[in-house]
């Protein structure tokens, strides 16, 4: 079975538009658990414009499932990884004041870079995930950095999936077997949502995790937060 982890980003920029603690991060997080969801995941980012370093550490202490912290490797980044521990840590390469994902890593490019920094993170008994484009190449050249796991960004198949889902998927099923022949886990996000979700998990059943907030979260203001967990979990079983 496919995990479901929710990123609760979404949760956090609600929050803080009126300040306060309204609608509660670690609340919904745990209404997130009780109504299925397998894992948690947060993206902080330095200006804590959703996630709070303060949230990290509350859900940390609280958390049942897994919990996936992803972000950009600055030295503070790593430093809070190593300080909370979660299950799982995935490596992207956002700039700082990027509004959100739009690329995975040069792991041939970086590979110096990002072998230096999984390093301590396995050390530390953490899994680690590198977030890559769908490109075989780039799912080999990950396992060499010594990652656990890829995460397949998946936009462009969100983008290709109403007009020729056979062509969207194609670069995914091929990523997704050279990692495993690496030796990798596979994780994918990124636009996912309860309309492309299904076709991708039939033709990939592999898939070890799938991180989901913003669709997840539009979907649940129509909905419902258990009713849309529950429809992600039965199309992922």
């Amino acid at each position: 079975m496919t995990k479901l982890s929710v990123n609760i980003n979404k949760i956090a920029t609600l929050r803080n538009a009126r300040g306060g603690n309204n609608p509660c991060v670690t609340a919904v997080a745990a209404d997130c658990e009780r109504f299925g969801a397998q894992g948690i995941t947060v993206h902080p980012r330095p200006d804590e414009r959703h996630i709070r370093r303060q949230d990290v550490r509350d859900l940390r202490g609280m958390l049942t499932t897994e919990f996936n912290i992803e972000g950009y490797p600055s030295p503070d980044f790593c430093r809070l990884v190593l300080e909370v521990r979660p299950a799982q840590v995935t490596l992207v390469p956002d700039d700082p004041a990027q509004l959100t994902s739009n690329h995975g890593w040069d792991a041939e490019r970086h590979a110096r870079f990002l072998s230096e920094v999984i390093e301590p993170f396995r050390r530390a008994g953490i899994r680690t995930s590198v977030f890559i484009d769908a490109d075989p190449r780039q799912a080999r050249a990950a396992a060499r950095t010594g990652a656990d796991r890829i995460e397949m960004y998946t936009e462009p198949y969100a983008a290709g999936y109403a007009t020729d889902r056979e062509a969207a998927i194609a670069p995914f099923i091929e990523t997704a077997a050279a990692a495993r022949a690496a030796g990798l886990g596979v994780n994918a996000g990124h636009d996912l949502s309860l309309e492309n979700i299904g076709w991708f998990h039939q033709c990939i059943p592999a898939v070890d995790e799938v991180s989901i907030g913003h669709a997840l979260i539009c979907e649940a203001l129509y909905l419902g937060l258990e009713e849309t967990i529950r429809r992600y979990r039965q199309l992922l079983a």
